[in-house]
């Protein structure tokens, strides 16, 4: 009690407010952007929607990430993984959580409508609201397809980036979400099934609590294979080249492949490696678009 009590009261450092905003996911998140933004033109991106474009997005990704913070903070008490967080340790209040997400939100969207354009601005709001409110708030503990539905706010940073560009929206960004929102279901699913019991334990409707491992591999290989068979668009549609194709046809192989392994429950820890292979194939993927995109430009 005496411990607890201590955490309880503990000075929160700024270490745990930056923990909050889920740096690593926010990172991966303006990855994305970045390349919708310099997938949207031909010419070099201005430098102050570069700049302060990506450091409203990364903002007001990291205010809903707060929020996420407070409404899961029982949860994560529960969970080996989220346990030691600001918020399931007492170390930040829910009410001084909240206050920082309202700034980082505020300052977030000031800096996107003053050097971007009003649309990538509410864009970007709707996605904070959707991850924060309907997904967090609703959704997660609402249905086993929660990712599913919920990941589209998640796949929204590369629209955000091209709308920010542009000022409008166009069928390649939407293409960029699509291969987002179809890469979110197997790469949750596969840690959802490392983590399946700290979920039953924690009361969350995940995929593999409700109908069953073999059930979720079984939808985690489906979704690979839509997202294999979407990545392969942008070279149809002639949004990209030969070079981008080369590496989203073996990227997509490597996906396939541990999606196979995870399926057949062939190898040791084959949901924690899919996850983790999945960060670095979506890493590597909107890389290859960017370097094919510079290569065609030059040609």
């Amino acid at each position: 009690m005496a411990t607890l009590l201590r955490k309880q009261h503990a000075q929160a450092g700024w270490r745990d407010y930056l923990e909050l905003t889920k740096p690593r996911v926010v990172l991966l998140m303006l990855i994305t952007s970045l390349v919708g933004m310099f997938l949207a033109t031909r010419a070099g991106v201005p430098w102050q929607v570069l700049l302060f474009g990506n450091l409203g997005i990364g903002l007001c990704a990291g205010a809903a990430a707060a929020v996420n913070h407070v409404v899961d903070r029982r949860i994560d008490s529960l969970m080996a993984r989220t346990h030691k967080r600001p918020l399931a340790e007492g170390r930040v209040s829910p009410a001084a959580a909240l206050s920082f997400a309202l700034l980082l939100a505020v300052v977030g969207m000031a800096l996107l409508l003053a050097f971007t354009n009003p649309l990538a601005a509410w864009l970007t709001l709707a996605s904070l609201l959707g991850y924060a409110v309907i997904y967090t708030g609703f959704l997660k503990r609402a249905t086993p397809q929660n990712i599913v539905i919920g990941g589209l706010a998640g796949a929204a940073p590369p629209l955000l980036g091209w709308v920010a560009v542009t000022g409008h929206m166009s069928a390649e960004p939407l293409l960029l979400v699509l291969i987002i929102f179809a890469w979110t279901p197997p790469h949750f699913w596969a840690l959802a099934i490392h983590r399946k019991a700290e979920y039953a334990k924690a009361d969350i409707p995940m995929l593999p609590v409700t109908h069953g491992e073999h059930y979720t591999k079984v939808h985690i290989l489906l979704y690979t294979c839509v997202m294999f068979a979407v990545t392969l668009l942008p070279y149809a549609i002639h949004m990209s080249g030969l070079l981008y194709l080369a590496c989203a046809v073996g990227l997509g192989l490597r996906f396939l492949h541990w999606a196979w392994v995870l399926y057949r429950d062939s190898r040791p820890h084959a949901a924690i490696n899919t996850f983790k292979y999945s960060i670095w194939y979506l890493f590597l993927l909107f890389i290859a678009l960017l370097a094919d995109h510079y290569l065609l430009l030059n040609l």
